[in-house]
């Protein structure tokens, strides 16, 4: 892996400086794209507003009639985080929004698949659904959505995957993505798709007289929610999105959020009142999407739904027992995929272009996490599959993939599809993560495929990879004050969180827990604790270390410490 620094425009750093942004933080800006101070702007009234998202009037208006005519509201859900936050912001939403006649299904990952299937359909109708509506889910699901017509329901969706060549004919449809919206920001997560189409609904409403500015329901409410599903699904954080998480992540420092997830919080020792993105990311979107991947998302989104503090915490302990057997499974499958790779590398000359992995013992629920971490470890697009556990999944394997730059997973799945017929059952997904199901004898035609599309595309300086960092740190940010203003601020995909690099001389170094590197590094003349998580080899007395700034507390002492990540070669 090489390392390269980030370039700064001058001019755009110095504009941020002039406009009043502090100066380590205005050349990380600088370096991120961020030319103007007008793109840092997270005050609610910077938000986009949604008259330019193709559907969202239309959406709103079948949503008015139906919250007027009392008719059944059905909402149906993803089991990830994106999904259940979508589906928790739908319901909590409508019903501030004067709906009274609302429920939710959310599919079973193993029997009934991703999205608005026909089974689903006539499983809403028979449940009294006559508006049905999907989040972070639709935009491909063209028989599921003419079987909800043929028995009567109207069906909106709302959803923000990449649509395919035909697009279901619902009576409205919100994705920012699809043909002809002009609505600047692609990047919404389905939670955001689903707060804007509110958003739009309120609006219309309050044109009708039935709210006035001063009585309308705080939708600004459910912006802890949108923050957790927008952090979740690894979206790109343009200024819209970290508009977004930072106004949600400033309620939760104040305490307002949802009784579940603040039993998230507490139970996986974080400080809401010191939240960052990353507490999102790493410790409330796993134990919420363990239940998806392995038992039934109705407990996260009830999780969510909950205003109960006992039964909030009640549940969230439920996705904390089934968060303990994911981890259990995915380091187990992990040491298969990877040493499969490993025994596959020793009898050829090199590491294909493309790693396909496949084991009979495998869970499908968790193959997506393993197919991140082989390719976080070879730098390779990666596709890990599991046997169908369905009961009529005899003979097919699930598969999910994880990307690298250059290598747009969903297209790759497209041109495969067409050079191959029949060999994908269905295929979906984004540029850095998709999903197929084939049948087990065409997965030799699979990874061939993947292989030879991996060759066309990757060069082979896109498969040795780099890692973008920061530079060094210049000796007078070295401080809590420092690590602290950075962790206020809103990183996350395509915005990445700063990254320092330099050598530095390694003072001491003893393996702690078994796993870790305790460090000892000198800097600019003074000693700083360090960590290197996962680490156990010794690290050479002058080393070129990759490393974050952090706070922790120590015996009762906040303390700065570098938070190692890599070594240059």
């Amino acid at each position: 892996m090489k390392y390269r620094q980030r370039p700064a425009a001058p001019h755009a750093q110095q504009a941020l400086q002039q406009a009043g942004i502090a100066p380590l933080l205005a050349q990380l800006y600088a370096a991120r794209g961020i030319a103007d101070v007008r793109e840092l702007d997270t005050r609610l009234q910077a938000l986009l507003p949604p008259a330019t998202l193709k559907g969202a009037a239309s959406a709103a208006a079948l949503l008015a009639r139906a919250i007027a005519q009392r008719q059944r509201i059905g909402i149906v859900a993803d089991y990830d985080c994106d999904g259940a936050t979508a589906c928790a912001v739908a319901l909590r939403g409508l019903r501030m929004l004067g709906a009274q006649e609302l429920h939710y299904l959310v599919p079973n990952r193993i029997e009934d698949g991703y999205g608005l299937t026909p089974r689903l359909a006539e499983r809403m109708h028979a449940s009294g659904t006559q508006l049905l509506v999907t989040v972070d889910n639709g935009i491909a699901s063209i028989e599921g959505v003419a079987r909800a017509r043929d028995l009567g329901m109207q069906v909106l969706i709302t959803d923000h995957h990449l649509p395919g060549p035909a697009l279901p004919q619902a009576n409205a449809l919100v994705n920012p993505n699809q043909p002809g919206c002009a609505f600047p920001s692609k990047h919404l997560a389905g939670v955001g798709v689903m707060f804007y189409t509110l958003l739009a609904l309120r609006s219309l409403l309050r044109e009708r007289g039935q709210f006035t500015a001063h009585n309308q329901p705080r939708l600004d409410s459910l912006l802890p929610l949108v923050a957790l599903g927008t952090v979740a699904d690894v979206v790109p954080l343009d200024a819209n999105n970290r508009l977004l998480a930072s106004q949600g992540l400033a309620r939760i420092r104040a305490g307002h959020m949802p009784a579940g997830m603040a039993a998230l919080f507490e139970l996986s020792r974080r400080n809401p009142a010191r939240a960052h993105a990353s507490d999102l990311g790493f410790a409330l979107a796993p134990r919420l999407n363990a239940a998806g991947r392995l038992t039934d998302m109705t407990i996260g989104i009830e999780c969510l739904l909950t205003d109960d503090a006992q039964r909030a915490a009640e549940l969230a302990q439920m996705l904390e027992d089934i968060n303990r057997l994911r981890r259990d499974l995915e380091a187990d499958m992990k040491q298969v995929a990877i040493g499969s790779v490993l025994q596959n590398l020793a009898r050829a000359p090199r590491l294909p272009a493309a790693i396909t992995v496949s084991d009979g013992g495998f869970h499908e629920g968790v193959v997506g996490i393993v197919a991140a971490r082989v390719k976080e470890q070879f730098h390779r697009p990666t596709f890990v599959f599991a046997p169908s556990a369905a009961e009529d999944g005899a003979g097919l394997l699930k598969g999910s993939g994880r990307s690298i730059a250059g290598f747009h997973l969903r297209d790759a799945l497209d041109l495969l599809a067409k050079r191959h017929p029949g060999v994908l059952e269905k295929f979906g997904g984004h540029a850095m993560a998709a999903g197929c199901t084939l049948r087990s004898q065409a997965l030799p035609i699979f990874q061939d495929a993947l292989q030879r599309i991996a060759e066309e595309w990757l060069d082979e300086a896109a498969l040795h990879g780099q890692t973008w960092c920061d530079g060094p740190l210049p000796a007078q940010y070295r401080s809590i004050e420092t690590a602290e203003l950075l962790q206020t601020q809103v990183w996350g995909q395509g915005f990445a969180a700063p990254l320092f690099m330099e050598p530095l001389h390694v003072l001491e170094q003893r393996v702690v827990a078994s796993r870790h590197m305790a460090l000892k590094v000198l800097h600019h003349g003074q000693v700083v604790e360090g960590i290197w998580f996962g680490r156990t080899e010794r690290l050479p007395e002058q080393a070129e270390l990759a490393y974050r700034l952090e706070t922790d507390e120590w015996m009762g002492r906040k303390r700065l410490r570098f938070l190692v990540e890599a070594m240059a070669d």
